[in-house]
């Protein structure tokens, strides 16, 4: 495993002193310019960073990209790689802000697949870090559990994309962890969509619109 996350930093034209930063996780089997993609669809004041994630994913038969965890079935994984990783996300934040161009302010993480669980599953264990979480395609880990409380993140919002026909993560996989947030006191924003395992038109139509409603100073820089 690699002791440092590379990434790309992409600061939007109008990006300064205060602007929140979007920290975007790939899926299994890709790079960090996987995402780099959804910039166009971003506000221009926002910052996005897209790492790589810290396993080689061909081990494991995901592709010869990287991966953040090995997959275990159903909404487990494998505890040491989920654990590896989320440290090494972990140490990654931390050291952000001296990569970017800018003073950071608020964080928002999110990602596709892999890496929205790793997302979600990183603002779940650090309660209060994240100004909200952008879910796409993933779903909640249940095994191994987290160390706090679901209710230790009450009213963080999450925006939640899945398709009906989601081969790789079952749309019915998704509702179950979108149920559980919601009755801890999250704020889920669904977007649900007739395709498989992809981002639909619909989610970026209304990704600018839901970052704009997050809080313009969020808590500090982890």
């Amino acid at each position: 495993m690699t002791d440092l996350l590379d990434c790309i930093v992409s600061p939007g034209p109008e990006a300064t002193d205060g602007s929140p930063v979007m920290v975007l996780l790939h899926g299994r089997g890709a790079d960090m310019d996987d995402l780099q993609g959804l910039k166009s669809h971003l506000p221009s004041h926002l910052v996005l960073v897209t790492p790589r994630a810290p396993f080689p994913a061909a081990p494991w038969g995901y592709g010869p990209g990287w991966a953040w965890y090995q997959y275990a079935g159903e909404d487990g994984v494998v505890r040491e790689t989920l654990e590896e990783s989320q440290a090494c996300l972990h140490d990654f934040l931390k050291g952000l802000p001296e990569r970017l161009p800018h003073a950071p302010g608020p964080l928002v993480m999110g990602g596709f697949s892999q890496g929205g669980t790793m997302a979600l599953r990183w603002a779940l264990e650090h309660p209060g870090s994240a100004a909200g979480v952008v879910m796409l395609s993933g779903f909640v880990v249940a095994e191994p559990p987290l160390s706090g409380s679901l209710e230790a993140s009450r009213e963080l919002p999450i925006l939640w994309s899945h398709g009906m026909r989601d081969p790789a993560i079952p749309f019915g996989l998704g509702e179950r962890g979108r149920r559980a947030l919601k009755e801890a006191g999250l704020v889920v924003t669904e977007v649900d969509h007739p395709g498989g395992h992809w981002i639909p038109p619909e989610a970026l139509e209304l990704l600018p619109d839901w970052l704009s409603s997050l809080p313009a100073e969020g808590p500090p820089w982890p």
